[in-house]
């Protein structure tokens, strides 16, 4: 496959030049190097390269060969998980914003840290809890030494930015860690009591499939992520006692809001609703603090993306610089990959389905089909191979897994990694619909000028087994329209 091409090469600097009268020292200038991206358009274009995602060992992997590479970049939890020997970079990649496209002229958007306590905003976090709820008080986890020490350095940074202070509120909960995909650890505090009596905020999150409908014709993507956008948004004054957590430090209340808390989600998708209301579903789609904007030209996507970027200045709000990514003609996005040609699968994200064992309680196959749900819409037929599956599931079912169930379960793995592109859909041009229903349940498929925008199906409801076959039909139309 050719490379070198317009679009490709993202990087290339000199060889170094030998300094006069130092045969043995070289200029500081770096040798010789090309980075070169190549789009799946681009690729799919080429007579020599095979597409796809493949399995290795049961894992799925995007594979590159190229005998004139130096080196190949991994992640180091997964390079850990699979045993694979890695030395570190000698100096750590930086991404300045000097030399990125119109991102350059608000370096103050992408600070190294937050500034400090955010500003009063429209929106402030407010934790309403059931009439009659007395303070609930817990006690502290056990935790291992070096866990004390990850506390306390938690404890210190979040004191010194002003995001907790010191507490003497009737409440408590115990803080605890998660795991981090880049293997580092995570301090929460455990807020499940306090969620369990507070009333549940209804602001609509929106549905992935209305976002992703709103990308036709887009061709320039950039991406922006909130640093710590939780830590953005206060607290009201009169709420912030019942965050208060316990720790052999002492207790302590947030005066932002925290990760963990039921109602955080919606109260952030509002705020980012009112800050972009004029962009939305025009080039701009927000998914709590995942912005993502979206052009037909270059030259529009250099106005949209100053008109973001200038509203988060306004707004103080920040973004986290190494997570954001700029001019791009495809970008992962909410576990897909979204271009100007449809949405895919992001590989990297289905690497959970692929790795999951076999199911051994009820637990885990609600845990694999709600994973492997969120793609449903890739898969033709979804709920007929998941069928055996759910059955599992009913009140009562005893769980045995059988022949048959493990060939649903291998299927579903085999058609995540053979999935589709799904094309964006076109709203000024008409739509077909195919449906089919038989006894194992009711099927149909969206398309547009014989393109797959979506799969969707469902499993027959008990009073639906014993429809006839043209009420069955009727019903496969009928849930086409609801979708």
């Amino acid at each position: 496959m050719p490379v070198n091409q317009p679009g490709q090469q993202s990087q290339r600097q000199n060889p170094p030049q030998q300094q006069q009268g130092c045969p043995n020292q070289q200029s500081k200038v770096p040798w010789q190097g090309k980075v070169n991206h190549v789009t799946a358009e681009t690729a799919s274009e080429a007579r020599n390269i095979v597409l796809g995602t493949f399995l290795v060992k049961n894992h799925p992997a995007s594979i590159l060969l190229d005998t004139g590479t130096t080196h190949s970049f991994i992640a180091k939890a997964y390079a850990e998980k699979h045993n694979i020997d890695i030395s570190p970079m000698k100096k750590p990649m930086v991404k300045p914003t000097d030399g990125i496209r119109v991102v350059r002229e608000f370096p103050d958007v992408f600070p190294d840290e937050l500034p400090g306590k955010p500003p009063d905003r429209d929106v402030e976090f407010l934790i309403e809890h059931l009439s009659g709820t007395a303070p609930i008080a817990k006690r502290q986890y056990r935790v291992a030494p070096k866990e004390h020490e990850l506390i306390k350095e938690n404890i210190d940074e979040l004191l010194g930015k002003g995001f907790i202070r010191p507490s003497s509120s009737p409440w408590a909960f115990p803080v605890l860690f998660i795991d981090k995909k880049d293997g580092s650890r995570r301090m929460c505090v455990d807020y499940r009591a306090l969620n369990d009596v507070t009333i549940k905020n209804k602001y609509p999150l929106p549905r992935i499939d209305d976002l992703f409908d709103q990308l036709q014709g887009g061709c320039v993507f950039s991406k922006i992520d909130l640093r710590s956008g939780y830590h953005q948004m206060k607290i009201r004054p009169s709420h912030i006692p019942k965050t208060a957590f316990i720790t052999r430090f002492g207790l302590y209340e947030y005066t932002v809001m925290s990760f963990g808390l039921t109602n955080a989600p919606a109260y952030f998708m509002n705020l980012m609703n009112k800050v972009f209301m004029e962009y939305l579903d025009k080039f701009v789609v927000v998914f709590i603090d995942d912005i993502l904007i979206y052009s037909k030209t270059e030259e529009e996507h250099e106005e949209h993306l100053r008109l973001v970027l200038q509203k988060l200045r306004e707004h103080k709000l920040y973004a986290k610089l190494s997570k954001c990514e700029f001019w791009l003609d495809q970008v992962p996005f909410l576990g897909h990959i979204v271009s100007k040609g449809g949405i895919m699968v992001d590989p990297s994200k289905i690497s959970r389905v692929m790795d999951w064992k076999v199911p051994e309680v009820v637990k885990e196959v609600r845990g694999f089909l709600g994973l492997a749900g969120y793609y449903r819409r890739f898969i033709e037929s979804f709920s007929k191979i998941a069928k055996l599956m759910t059955s599992l599931l009913e009140k009562g079912a005893p769980f045995i897994w059988t022949k048959e169930r493990q060939a649903a379960f291998d299927e579903l793995k085999k058609r995540l990694t053979t999935a589709l592109v799904l094309t964006l859909p076109d709203l000024t041009k008409s739509f077909t619909v195919y449906c089919d229903a038989s006894k194992e349940g009711l099927g149909c498929v969206l398309m547009q000028e014989g393109k797959v925008i979506a799969y969707a199906s469902r499993q027959l409801r008990k009073h639906e087994v014993n429809y006839p076959t043209h009420d069955l039909e009727l019903a496969a139309v009928v849930h086409a329209l609801k979708i």
